[in-house]
């Protein structure tokens, strides 16, 4: 046996659960395989302050490259300021923290051919047993859950003159809506770099990159950034869930453990992964008894445990991409992001209380009657 825990895929989900166990039971034998040359892909991943716990957040720390103590929203008829944290994860740095505390468990450049519950197959021949393995390799379609996507291609730049921005702002709602929902996402990573990315919430996974990028060139221009150099290009299909089956998405596939995307560990109206990713994680840590069948059951149960409390997300999820036309979506979003602030706080760690689910569905809706009532109660849970 070559190791207690063989971990396929060197994304976020995986990578945490590596450097987590090598704090936490620093005996284990852990071998993390990823295809590509470094882990983490070519991606930032942010997340708010209240989505984990003090502890969390502390044990994260190391691999946070950027903080902000609040962020906005701006929509046709308002732009608003919450005071709220909000931090992000390069893959940049998730790699480097992970060759630091890792360095031999790690083996990049890997092709995995076959994957079961304790034992992968390499594209050379090679055979890998272990106690358990845990397939983090991305989404994968599934016939039992019924999805939409935020698709979205993001560009690095490097400014000319400083932006003169305080802090984020994760939705500027007030461009044109092609294709679903759409809205810009800037992040100011220095006073003359930015991350801006094109969003979309949008019916298909498509993607043209050229179209987004000469579309993400507009709007700095529109905002006076003159981009002198583009330092990185990334992009990203996250699933956003509208119903489904949880028993049946794991049932369908060998009885093998899941983290992240694979596992459907998402928030389902956001399709934000650290949060559940650092969750399972902590739990994987506390793990006593090692075997196939135990992380197996772990994980799927962190799975089906995030879908049985989630519900009323997925129902929101319908009422944009069911109720409201296309080009009608943006509606939904300012009407939310009026609310009060710690109901939205709430909301993006997915712990809305009772009361704050009935404000959030009070009052008429900005989208015809009948249908919001048909896809919130009225939807097909067979999908």
């Amino acid at each position: 046996m070559q190791a207690d825990l063989i971990l396929v895929g060197g994304g976020l989900a995986n990578t945490l659960i590596a450097l987590r166990l090598a704090d936490a039971q620093p005996e284990l034998k852990v071998l993390l395989l990823e295809q590509a040359d470094t882990l983490g892909g070519n991606h930032t991943w942010s997340f708010h302050g209240g989505d984990l716990t003090p502890s969390q957040f502390n044990w994260l720390a190391p691999l946070i490259q950027y903080n902000w103590d609040s962020y906005s929203v701006q929509f046709p008829n308002y732009t608003r300021t919450l005071p709220s944290s909000y931090h992000s994860i390069t893959s940049e740095r998730l790699h480097a923290v992970a060759q630091t505390k890792l360095a031999e468990c790690i083996h990049t450049g890997t092709v995995v051919s076959e994957l079961q519950a304790d034992h992968v197959v390499l594209a050379d021949g090679t055979h890998l047993s272990a106690r358990a393995v845990i397939d983090g390799r991305g989404p994968a379609p599934s016939p039992h859950l019924d999805v939409r996507f935020q698709k979205f291609v993001g560009l690095v730049v490097e400014l000319a003159k400083p932006h003169y921005l305080s802090g984020p702002i994760i939705m500027d709602a007030t461009q044109t809506q092609d294709d679903g929902y759409r809205f810009f996402y800037t992040l100011p990573f220095d006073a003359q770099t930015l991350l801006i990315e094109d969003t979309r919430y949008s019916d298909t996974p498509d993607i043209t990159a050229s179209e987004y990028g000469d579309a993400i060139n507009l709007y700095a221009a529109d905002k006076g950034w003159q981009i002198t150099r583009i330092l990185r290009e990334e992009d990203g299909v996250l699933p956003i869930t509208l119903g489904g089956d949880i028993n049946a998405f794991w049932d369908a596939t060998a009885l093998v453990a899941r983290s992240g995307l694979q596992a459907a560990l998402f928030q389902p109206a956001t399709g934000y992964s650290l949060a559940n990713a650092m969750h399972l994680a902590d739990e994987l840590a506390q793990l006593k008894h090692w075997s196939a069948t135990s992380v197996y059951q772990l994980t799927r149960r962190a799975s089906e445990r995030l879908w049985e409390n989630t519900g009323f997300y997925r129902a929101l999820n319908r009422m944009l991409f069911l109720a409201a036309d296309p080009h009608e979506r943006r509606h939904i979003l300012e009407r939310f992001y009026g609310l009060n602030g710690g109901l939205i706080a709430r909301f993006y760690a997915g712990q809305n209380t009772l009361l704050d689910k009935l404000r959030i569905l009070s009052g008429k809706p900005p989208v015809k009657l009948n249908r919001a009532y048909t896809a919130v109660f009225n939807y097909s849970t067979n999908k």
